[in-house]
């Protein structure tokens, strides 16, 4: 069964966020999809992986290269997997994919300052539940570590 969880963002970016929670699905193994809603996204997400910090490394690429299907995280603005990706992220209201069931897990990380993108995720909440989708919401406490809310 394809696990959902949602990410509420608050006073945090995107930007701070994905980085650790792409290290932690490299290490499980996994290959990984981000999709977001542009190319000048994608391009920046990109640029900011590459430099995000100075003592880690992500590889990566976007879904323009020539060996797509060999990289372990692929930056992507439409449906598709084109690297056989277990997990599939979705940043800045990227809808869920339809073969949203051919992934272990989707990720959905939304601003909960942004009152479209809150009403948003709460759509895609309910698709899931109605999908059949084992789903969980996660927000940072006070020192910033992830917890789940019921």
């Amino acid at each position: 069964m394809t696990e959902v969880l949602f990410y509420h963002l608050q006073n945090m970016t995107v930007e701070n966020v994905l980085p650790p929670l792409l290290e932690k699905s490299l290490e499980r193994g996994w290959r990984v999809v981000v999709q977001s809603t542009s190319e000048e996204r994608a391009d920046a997400l990109d640029a900011h992986l590459w430099t995000y910090r100075d003592d880690s490394f992500l590889p990566h690429a976007t879904w323009r290269v020539n060996d797509v299907a060999d990289q372990p995280i692929v930056l992507a603005i439409e449906d598709g997997n084109p690297n056989g990706a277990n997990v599939r992220f979705l940043i800045d209201n990227a809808a869920l994919p339809e073969d949203a069931r051919g992934y272990e897990r989707m990720v959905l990380l939304f601003n909960g300052d942004d009152p479209d993108a809150l009403a948003l995720a709460r759509t895609a909440w309910t698709d899931c539940k109605a999908r059949g989708f084992d789903v969980t919401y996660w927000q940072a406490d006070e020192r910033g570590r992830w917890q789940k809310r019921n």
